[in-house]
């Protein structure tokens, strides 16, 4: 619901919170810091402008609903998200009083603290991961490299596809992904070799956090799914498309994925992106329409505007800027909304339960330049992308930093950012003997 909160003449008192890229007053996400200097436990902060506000300390001041005081004493946000959205649109109409209006400087100041102090923390602790695959232009893509005549297996636009992924192995931005060693067999290759990783790959996705919870056996209706997301963040799911290719059948990835996946680190919540909801695409004709359980009505897909960018270490040594490898958005990306991916989910009875993660796949767009994977970008590794200072990629190499970044844009609103999720590529470690 779009409310006073969502102002874009609302400015916070905050210094450098006005017109901030990523976190003005009208965002107020959620998530977990500790202080650099080692002085605190993990604590459940919001960010506005350059600066983080320890929500535990306002809460245990008054300066919060008395109700959320326990929740916001938690090391993660998975009491918060256990409790009834209300209780978060509470929580963020507090916040914005509190950050909007000079009289209430004095009262947070105490708890303010440059965002260049702290060290943010995976937000939730995750009980379960699951990765779906809703974009529509990637799976296109990559299904050419493998069946150019029937790209799209037959069930993909009847059901929205996924599978569980590894929970332990998901880490917050800033995390160094050590390169992965897997089983690699080339085409001509009579056996495989046991290597590290040579066609080392990201993903670009949304996040979807989930908030409350459903009893095992109870399914999640359609029309109350988007009650069941907390918040979204950005998410990449690193790939190693070459363990992939020898291990993915018949049970689909494996080692290829449990290796690492990186969330940036504030929550941004349902509640701030309401303004940002829009109509989904519509299906082209000759496509199936949902069934009746994933039949949805009204606003129930994100128009974000995503990007990646590529940092080589030879750029950082010559002082270049990072590149920007591509350009889309999320609503021409998703074949299936973010509602249609929890209902579907918990359709079988499956209990979702806050701080569970859900990933919605690889979301490219339409053209080459909004391609949200190097395997789309290169075209499988056949066309290698030139880069500043004359460097190449077709995959990425050690000491390449890889960095996601969204922004939800509307006219009449003021834009608000998900802050960037990075993660830079380390050498393979040996194996054991």
């Amino acid at each position: 619901m779009i409310d006073h909160t969502h102002d874009p003449r609302a400015q916070s008192w905050v210094d450098g919170a006005a017109g901030h890229p990523d976190f003005p007053v009208q965002n107020l996400p959620l998530g977990v810091f500790s202080h650099k200097n080692g002085d605190t436990a993990p604590r459940i902060a919001t960010a506005i402008g350059d600066h983080v506000v320890d929500l535990a300390g306002l809460a245990a001041d008054g300066a919060l609903p008395a109700g959320l005081a326990t929740a916001l004493a938690q090391p993660t946000l998975n009491a918060l998200f256990r409790l009834a959205e209300a209780d978060r649109v509470a929580l963020r109409h507090a916040l914005f009083a509190l950050l909007s209006s000079e009289r209430c400087r004095l009262k947070v100041t105490p708890h303010l603290y440059p965002a260049a102090d702290v060290v943010l923390h995976l937000p939730f602790a995750i009980g379960d991961y699951t990765d779906f695959y809703v974009g529509i232009h990637h799976a296109t893509a990559i299904g050419k490299l493998f069946r150019p005549d029937n790209p799209l297996l037959p069930n993909y636009k009847h059901v929205p596809i996924g599978y569980h992924g590894r929970a332990s192995s998901v880490r917050v931005s800033g995390t160094q992904v050590v390169r992965p060693w897997g089983q690699l067999k080339a085409p001509d290759a009579d056996a495989p070799v046991h290597a590290p990783c040579r066609r080392l790959d990201h993903e670009l996705e949304l996040g979807l956090w989930i908030a409350g919870d459903n009893d095992l056996g109870a399914p999640v209706p359609i029309g109350t799914a988007w009650e069941r997301i907390g918040g979204v963040c950005l998410l990449n799911d690193w790939s190693a498309r070459d363990i992939q290719a020898w291990e993915y059948q018949p049970l689909g990835p494996f080692l290829a994925k449990n290796f690492a996946t990186t969330v940036s680190p504030w929550v941004i919540t349902a509640q701030a992106l309401a303004p940002f909801r829009t109509t989904p695409q519509p299906r082209p004709a000759g496509d199936p329409q949902p069934m009746p359980y994933l039949r949805e009505e009204g606003e129930g897909a994100l128009a974000i505007t995503l990007e990646t960018t590529l940092h080589t270490a030879a750029m950082r040594a010559a002082g270049l800027p990072p590149h920007r490898l591509s350009h889309g958005n999320s609503h021409a990306a998703m074949y299936w909304t973010p509602a249609q991916i929890v209902a579907h989910h918990a359709s079988n009875g499956c209990d979702l339960h806050a701080g569970d993660l859900l990933g919605t796949g690889t979301l490219s767009g339409p053209t080459p330049e909004s391609a949200g994977s190097l395997m789309e970008l290169s075209q499988g590794g056949k066309a290698p992308l030139p880069l500043p200072g004359g460097e190449s990629r077709t995959f990425l190499e050690d000491g390449d930093e890889l960095a996601l970044h969204a922004r939800a844009e509307r006219d009449g609103f003021a834009t608000i950012g998900f802050g960037p999720c990075v993660g830079q590529i380390m050498p393979a470690r040996q194996p054991w003997a």
